[in-house]
């Protein structure tokens, strides 16, 4: 792949800064939207703004949080009615049954019958990679409420998304090695499941803290202040520019050993 490669924020607040937008990003090649990374209750509305009437060719979903698929439902409608193909939808294996659980285990997703959740997605179960129009990107488990229950996204070279975490010191160390920027889950206040600025500060190296952008905050106010701490924070509608991304043959090989030290939670 030879395009100009960004990553764009359509929002950047947790779960009660519904004024920061929905946490959720897109891969852009040469502008165009690639890859949509999770889609919240207002993700859609924000990716509608940005690129117009269309609708994602393909998603990538982090981890099961409402905050993070609550706009899931709404893209079958869309998709469905729309009748432009199926949706790409990227999920981590280890995720699939509980997704159809709560998403796809009713008969009647219509009120008149007719079609199940499925119809308009081609799912996509990924374990230690996926390929993307000739992108090969990591994925990763990152430590959210529980072993195996939420995963980053890593492009080697390019960037690497963390999701909903606590700091991930060791596994960013093997999967985001190469000088590509980290955009990670950060706010003010720490919790059992999120990172906060203290964490942060205390785990990663001065090396890892300089590539951080911070996401996922409380408030405006929250933003300002991880800003006066010193670290750089995304914003709603932000467009980053990437680095071309390693050749496939450079990347580092998933290591499980790496990987299994994300169980503590």
């Amino acid at each position: 792949m030879t395009e100009a490669l960004a990553l764009r924020f359509l929002g950047v607040g947790n779960a009660r800064a519904s004024e920061l937008g929905s946490a959720a990003a897109v891969l852009e090649a040469d502008g165009e939207p690639l890859l949509l990374i999770d889609c919240g209750p207002r993700t859609l509305d924000d990716y509608r703004t940005c690129y117009g009437d269309a609708i994602p060719k393909a998603v990538f979903i982090t981890h099961l949080h409402l905050d993070h698929i609550g706009g899931i439902e709404a893209l079958f409608y869309r998709a469905y009615f729309a009748d432009q193909g199926l949706v790409r939808l990227h999920v981590p294996a280890a995720l699939v049954p509980a997704l159809h659980a709560k998403l796809a285990g009713s008969s009647f997703v219509l009120s008149e019958g007719n079609a199940s959740f499925w119809d308009a997605f081609q799912l996509l179960p990924v374990g230690e990679f996926m390929w993307l129009r000739g992108l090969l990107l990591s994925v990763f488990p990152v430590r959210h409420s529980g072993y195996h229950q939420a995963f980053g996204l890593c492009l080697p070279g390019a960037f690497a998304y963390t999701g909903d975490t606590r700091p991930i010191p060791e596994v960013l160390g093997h999967f985001a090695r190469s000088g590509e920027p980290v955009f990670h889950d950060c706010g003010v206040e720490g919790s059992p499941a999120h990172a906060g600025v203290e964490d942060i500060a205390r785990e990663y190296s001065e090396e890892q803290k300089s590539r951080l952008v911070l996401y996922h905050y409380e408030s405006e106010a929250a933003g300002r202040e991880l800003e006066r701490r010193g670290f750089r924070v995304a914003k709603a509608g932000e467009r980053f520019l990437l680095k071309p991304p390693l050749p496939v043959s450079r990347q580092p090989a998933a290591d499980p050993e790496t990987a299994s030290l994300t169980r503590v939670v």
